[in-house]
């Protein structure tokens, strides 16, 4: 759907990934809306059965009775940071096909999603050592080790496929989605972290007192 000249099919796989383990997209509804967004070129690299989109704000037993199964499941795992969470390299997977969650939209909109909706408290929670930066420089992150749901989605399944060419793979549009967008005019975006510690933030600093303590936090080496 891209023009030919930047048309991303040449760098995504010739045939989708062959991987045990499904994912399933929470997408906030906002994120439909971008033109920049991550989990297509995620779908475009995954067999149809193995990517699976939901949108949508609040989600329950009746309207999706097939997440509801998948979060009793206690072979799935919700990717979502936090102190509840065990790193994914950790979990010891025993199920031959297992489901992993990962809700996509912005820091705020994710946490509204995960806390609002009973059923992401069912599955075991896990995140991701911070051992890579994003290579998403055209969107801005708010800390040094954010990643997009592209990048979180390459690296958990390069980890429960014991497969590290997975997230070499999956990175690879991207790549070039982020080069494409820099050759025609995109700035590269430094996180909200890097900006706030060099002094280069040059937006107004937040009224909320709430907000305001977030940015403290970063500037601090704060885990947030």
């Amino acid at each position: 759907s891209r023009p030919q000249k930047v048309c991303l099919c040449p760098f995504l796989p010739v045939h989708p990934l062959k991987v045990s383990t499904c994912l399933y997209i929470i997408q906030h509804p906002a994120e439909e809306s971008r033109v920049l967004r991550t989990v297509p070129l995620l779908a475009a690299c995954l067999p149809p059965d193995k990517c699976k989109i939901l949108v949508g704000r609040r989600f329950n037993e009746d309207r999706y009775p097939e997440l509801a199964t998948v979060c009793r499941n206690p072979s799935t795992l919700i990717l979502y940071p936090g102190a509840e969470a065990t790193n994914l390299e950790d979990v010891a997977v025993m199920s031959s096909s297992p489901s992993v969650i990962i809700i996509d939209g912005t820091w705020s909109q994710a946490k509204d999603i995960f806390y609002k909706n009973s059923l992401f408290r069912l599955p075991k929670q896990v995140q991701l050592k911070p051992s890579i930066s994003s290579q998403y420089v055209i969107r801005t992150q708010p800390t040094n080790t954010c990643l997009s749901t592209l990048e979180c989605a390459a690296v958990a399944l390069s980890i429960m496929e014991k497969n590290k060419s997975i997230q070499e793979t999956i990175l690879h549009p991207l790549q070039a989605l982020c080069s494409f967008q820099l050759q025609h005019g995109a700035q590269i975006h430094h996180s909200k972290e890097h900006l706030l510690k060099n002094g280069l933030y040059d937006k107004p600093m937040p009224k909320n007192k709430r907000k305001l303590r977030r940015m403290e936090l970063l500037v601090n080496n704060i885990k947030i």
